[in-house]
């Protein structure tokens, strides 16, 4: 973006705040649809006749469809332009959820997400980028904190909207049901956001680094998924040699996807990043796994399951304004910290559910995990974003939700590896329960250890 076009958007909080309701808006909608289905997963089972593992993939399928190709997104957005990205995403997204219609077995549901998956990159990749720009000279922190809550809000949406719509409509009207969403936010930006933020003189994009890293991320993700099994341990070992290969092309090629020796000596971007990928690796089991817990142990409807999860959200909405506030005042070092402590308190008490676990406990343990994960989100991403010129925030943007979504899918291949071994290609019935419990307890122990470390780095690496 040009000077001129910079002053008009510090001149003009009008246009500043179109901007962001139009982003705000995107992110809603993908984060609602995130949520919804994860509990809409049991009916979705019984619909398709699909087993554990197989439903264990749908969440799965959309975190690989977005992080194999968030790099390059990042990329092309500084070189092309983050808005031309953006309106791409929400236009691929829209479509793709319509064609849920379509939808008749597990395999074709699978597919849709990854599908879904890819055009959330594009909106991820340049969403905060585009809010950071617009506000580079005014209150950046507190903006960014308004599209956190934003996120927060369509997730906390997703359980109640998707369990009520679930129960009493059908599963495939939680996809259906944000597309009018995404077209508003479509033609906010078209009919009032003028101009493009790009870099005129960023280089070519690195494909062939960009493969190499789709091709890690997958052969790692799918090994994992079903370790112990020796094919899978084999792709598991591709993976990581892969991702090897991947970050010596990186420090040998003149443009690309990451400068790593710049990276390294950005101590507020790594930092943010490393505990990005811990947090969300914690986190992101909790709905997942609680909807299953809820649902099939306590006999919760979808609706009534969707609302208690509502807790942890509803906070997390409500506290990431003031922590994107509080972190343009004071940094962001202390504040992450201690929402990483108070986010470990909340495992704390959920290593401990059973099959007769309180409902009070499980309240309390929401209420600790939303006051930790809303501390923490808003201080993390903003100290990244403020720690690069503004024509790398693109890439930044997209490093930053790719550390998200980089600890979503390993958290979401441990879980997978868990129901493999544990549970196997069976549905969950009535005599699996205790098995069901076994994985419950061994994710939310490691989201305890995971949660821990990102507190020990926010305050001693950062």
């Amino acid at each position: 973006m040009s000077a001129e076009q910079q002053s008009y958007y510090d001149d003009n909080a009008r246009a500043r705040w179109l901007v962001l309701i139009s982003v705000c808006l995107a992110l809603f909608v993908v984060s609602l649809t995130m949520s919804s289905a994860n509990i809409a997963i049991p009916s979705i089972a019984q619909d398709l006749n699909a087993d554990a593992v197989s439903v264990s993939w749908i969440p799965s399928a959309l975190l690989w469809g977005s992080i194999i190709i968030m790099l390059p997104i990042g990329r092309l957005a500084d070189k092309k332009g983050r808005k031309k990205l953006y309106l791409i995403g929400c236009i691929g997204f829209s479509f793709v959820s319509l064609s849920v219609i379509l939808v008749q077995n597990i395999e074709a549901l699978l597919a849709l997400r990854v599908f879904q998956g890819l055009s959330t990159a594009f909106i991820f990749g340049t969403g905060l980028a585009i809010i950071s720009s617009v506000f580079a000279n005014s209150n950046r922190g507190t903006a960014i904190g308004i599209t956190s809550s934003t996120i927060y809000f369509g997730l906390s949406c997703g359980p109640v909207v998707g369990g009520w719509i679930t129960q009493h409509i059908h599963w495939k009207g939680v996809f259906l049901m944000p597309i009018p969403l995404m077209l508003v936010a479509l033609l906010l930006i078209i009919s009032n956001v003028k101009g493009d933020w790009k870099n005129e003189e960023s280089g070519p994009i690195d494909w062939v680094g960009s493969v190499l890293f789709a091709l890690s991320v997958s052969a790692f993700f799918i090994g994992v998924s079903e370790l112990p099994d020796p094919l899978h341990i084999l792709y598991t070992i591709i993976g990581i040699l892969l991702f090897v290969v991947f970050i010596k092309h990186q420090n040998r090629t003149d443009s690309p996807l990451i400068r790593i020796k710049a990276l390294n000596e950005n101590k507020a971007l790594v930092g943010s990043m490393y505990t990005s990928i811990l947090m969300y690796s914690a986190n992101f089991p909790i709905v997942f796994l609680l909807s299953l817990y809820l649902q099939y142990i306590h006999n919760l409807s979808p609706s009534e399951a969707g609302s208690l999860l509502l807790i942890e959200t509803v906070i997390m909405m409500i506290l990431s304004p003031f922590s994107g506030r509080l972190s343009d005042i004071y940094g962001a070092k202390i504040i992450t910290t201690v929402g990483g402590l108070t986010f470990s308190l909340g495992f704390m008490v959920l290593v401990w559910v059973d099959m007769d676990t309180s409902m009070s406990l499980i309240i309390i343990s929401l209420i600790l995990l939303g006051i930790g994960f809303g501390l923490f989100s808003t201080p993390n991403n903003s100290s990244a974003l403020g720690s690069v010129s503004g024509d790398k925030l693109s890439i930044v943007s997209s490093i930053m939700n790719l550390s998200r979504t980089m600890g979503n899918m390993l958290s979401t291949a441990f879980v997978l590896m868990l129901m493999s071994i544990v549970l196997g290609d069976v549905a969950i019935q009535s005599e699996n329960y205790p098995l069901l419990l076994l994985v419950v307890q061994i994710t939310f122990g490691v989201s305890l250890a995971l949660a821990l470390l990102a507190s020990y780095i926010s305050y001693y690496k950062r």
